[in-house]
């Protein structure tokens, strides 16, 4: 019996390894390294994630795969968020990370008391890559929906998800923010926003940036306090707070996907999204002015 019992558990923690390991692999990541003429030939690295199976799908024209565009934070590489990669890729999208910054590039100088401390021209260049990116992508894997886009990021990429997303309102899907500080969501309501804020005293949002709890549930933007620090929010943070983002990233996709109609905004946030498991829903509230910061 004993042995019975031991043949069991050997099957069952075999069949757990090899349900990660097919995972994996199921999961194609590819660094392509594009050109842009038109900014001094400047290179810009992208990041390709997507399921092989849906991938061949698409190419026998029997889907068009959703776009996920991943913006990295300030100072840090484009790969480093390969548990938001391979979690947008599991559900069938293709997932675009572009490297925004490069070493050659001038310091940042920022500015306190200007727009967005001075990190406009930071932001633009951002925006800069992701049309550029969107653009080659559309050649390099065609079957593919790059009218929709969802756009996340985390800090500054949140900020230049953000900021793509005022300026380009009817290229987006929805929009997905880690701790983005400075510039201000959008509340027009024309599509959902997810955005995970963490605890961190050292990472906090300017006044204005994150909206009320009232005019959040006008617009359709779920905000989650996670109770974890700005940094954790990457593939170097801590196991618990990645699988958190995650779970709660999945409910929040599980009713955006399925829904095709326009955000109807005279609708409460689904009941679905207020039971975030692992995490806890934020209740915005008022900032000091914070440091200049990621």
């Amino acid at each position: 019996m004993k042995r019975g019992i031991a043949v069991l558990l050997s099957l069952t923690a075999l069949l757990v390894v090899a349900y990660f390991t097919a995972s994996k692999w199921a999961i194609s990541h590819e660094v392509i390294a594009l050109r842009d003429p038109d900014r001094g030939n400047r290179l810009v690295a992208l990041e390709v994630a997507v399921r092989r199976d849906r991938k061949m799908q698409a190419e026998a024209g029997l889907i068009k795969l959703p776009v996920a565009i991943i913006n990295h934070g300030n100072t840090v590489k484009h790969t480093e968020y390969s548990f938001l990669a391979n979690a947008f890729a599991a559900r069938g999208y293709l997932v675009v990370a572009p490297q925004h910054d490069l070493p050659t590039d001038p310091p940042m100088v920022t500015k306190p008391g200007e727009l967005y401390v001075g990190r406009l021209p930071q932001i633009q260049r951002g925006v800069a890559n992701i049309k550029f990116a969107v653009e080659r992508m559309r050649k390099i894997e065609p079957n593919a929906d790059y009218d929709q886009l969802t756009m996340v990021g985390h800090s500054m990429g949140g900020d230049i998800s953000m900021y793509f997303a005022k300026q380009y309102p009817d290229e987006i899907k929805k929009v997905v923010t880690l701790d983005n500080l400075r510039v201000p969501f959008l509340t027009e309501g024309k599509f959902k926003i997810l955005s995970f804020r963490s605890r961190d005293d050292q990472f906090k949002p300017d006044p204005g940036v994150v909206p009320g709890e009232e005019e959040c549930e006008k617009a359709g933007i779920t905000v989650v306090d996670t109770g974890f620090q700005h940094n954790d929010m990457r593939d170097t943070g801590p196991d618990d707070a990645k699988a958190s983002i995650q779970g709660m990233l999945n409910k929040f996709l599980d009713q955006t996907d399925s829904v095709i109609a326009p955000v109807d905004t005279s609708k409460t946030i689904p009941k679905v999204l207020t039971e975030p498991g692992p995490v806890s829903l934020y209740s915005p509230a008022r900032s000091k002015p914070a440091k200049v910061a990621n």
